[in-house]
């Protein structure tokens, strides 16, 4: 009995993160397309990929927020079978959406220039960001509604439209992104305008799938208020994880030496890195839907086994992904960039970081069971502190104090990693998440 339950748990699991998995490599395609073609441009166009990056996902970071706390909210007033709120619920979270997208996005396109110019980072690289992050910042309200309406159709059992959405988005980023950065006057700027359109055009596809829902179309404030409470600290975490990762560039740019080498393979090694990031972020997510769903049905032991279960299933598979890219770094480094620098500094940033991939899955699937009950605090609390107090001092000791380089630099992720997935495993043995209320 026990081992059918086991099983019932696991399949009800994957249904739920394959699809999530095929959206993550969809995203991943778009990620490495853009990379790959700031390579064939140059590799400081690849260094200002990278950093513009990180600055975007600081102004996406609302948008990721209430995503997290609507998924938490939604997953379970579905279960529940309270239609009309379930309805209300979803056109609130919209109208928010929308509201903040619009703000976000012209921030973005004003405040991202004088933001880029005002980094100690090399101007060659300066050049290229500044142009690239306000096309980035014009889409956003796109991304806002696009990531918003992606959670509220998982949380409704409507995963496959976001497959198809998302499908539609990497198709349209790598095709324009050849066209615009080499057929056109655009160059450079058509790496970000490929990813503008693809988003737009997602957007609407989830858009159009998610009106069936808005029977009920009344805004009521309870419902972002529940959102918010939830998201907040994952809105928190995410500024915090992303200025934590503009700061990392920013000791990389302060190396002695090949700090623009270093930067591009940093960029580069994220994204072969998302790989891995990306599929134990889809489990994340699926992992939350899960709980979500299964604490609606008020089935609290089910929740946690759920969870553990769905943890162990991601980190098998990301271990397999892992020793994959261990054994052909050099190969997929070499793709990605035609500088011997910048593709030997990519392989040292794999050989080091692989080690901390199966401890980084563990810890990020367990999370999303944390999210989907709405326990988002801890989650918080425990990632910010492994990132300030161990990541960021580590990296600019071992970097720059005591000169060990880029290599010094890597190691404090992994040992940020160790201890951030033993901080958040501990907390969900406990099981106090389980008593959380919505």
């Amino acid at each position: 009995m026990v081992n059918k339950n086991i099983v019932n748990l696991l399949v009800k699991s994957w249904s739920v993160s394959w699809p999530m998995i095929l959206i993550m490599v969809f995203e991943f395609f778009i990620s490495l397309t853009d990379v790959y073609i700031a390579g064939k441009v140059g590799k400081e166009v690849q260094a200002s990929i990278g950093l513009v990056s990180q600055i975007y996902f600081i102004f996406i970071v609302v948008a990721n927020a209430i995503t997290v706390g609507s998924v938490s909210l939604i997953s379970r007033l579905f279960t529940a079978s309270d239609k009309k709120e379930l309805s209300s619920a979803i056109y609130s979270i919209l109208v928010a959406t929308g509201f903040f997208g619009v703000i976000l996005s012209l921030l973005g396109i004003f405040l991202s220039g004088p933001i880029i110019n005002s980094l100690k980072i090399p101007q060659s690289v300066k050049l290229y960001a500044a142009p690239l992050i306000q096309i980035y910042a014009f889409g956003l309200m796109f991304h806002y509604f696009l990531v918003n309406t992606n959670g509220i159709l998982r949380a409704t059992a409507k995963i496959k439209i976001s497959l198809l959405s998302m499908g539609v988005a990497a198709v349209t980023n790598i095709m324009l992104n050849f066209l615009f950065v080499f057929y056109t006057p655009l160059g450079f700027r058509g790496i970000a305008l490929s990813t503008v359109t693809g988003v737009f055009l997602a957007a609407l596809i989830n858009m159009y799938n998610i009106k069936k829902f808005l029977v009920h179309k009344s805004f009521v404030v309870k419902f972002v208020r529940r959102v918010f409470k939830i998201g907040w600290p994952s809105g928190v975490l995410q500024i915090s994880w992303q200025f934590g990762s503009t700061v990392l560039f920013l000791i990389i740019a302060s190396l002695p030496e090949k700090s623009v080498d270093v930067m591009a393979a940093l960029t580069n090694g994220l994204r072969i890195e998302a790989a891995i990031f990306l599929p134990a972020f889809a489990f994340n997510m699926a992992n939350a839907v899960l709980v979500g769903n299964i604490l609606g049905e008020n089935k609290k032991e089910d929740a946690f086994k759920s969870g553990f279960y769905t943890a162990i299933m991601g980190t098998v598979l990301i271990a397999v992904i892992t020793l994959i890219i261990i054994v052909f770094a050099r190969n997929i480094a070499g793709f990605l960039s035609d500088n011997a620098n910048v593709v030997k500094e990519s392989v040292t940033y794999l050989y080091i970081s692989m080690i901390s991939e199966p401890f980084m899955a563990f810890g990020v699937i367990l999370s999303g069971g944390l999210n989907g009950a709405g326990d988002t605090k801890s989650v918080m609390i425990r990632i910010i502190a492994s990132l300030w107090l161990i990541r960021i001092p580590l990296a600019f000791i071992l970097g720059i104090v005591l000169n060990y380089g880029p290599a010094g630099i890597w190691w404090s992720m992994n040992i940020s990693i160790f201890i951030q997935c033993f901080l958040i495993g501990r907390h969900y043995f406990k099981r106090r998440w389980l008593l959380n209320e919505i």
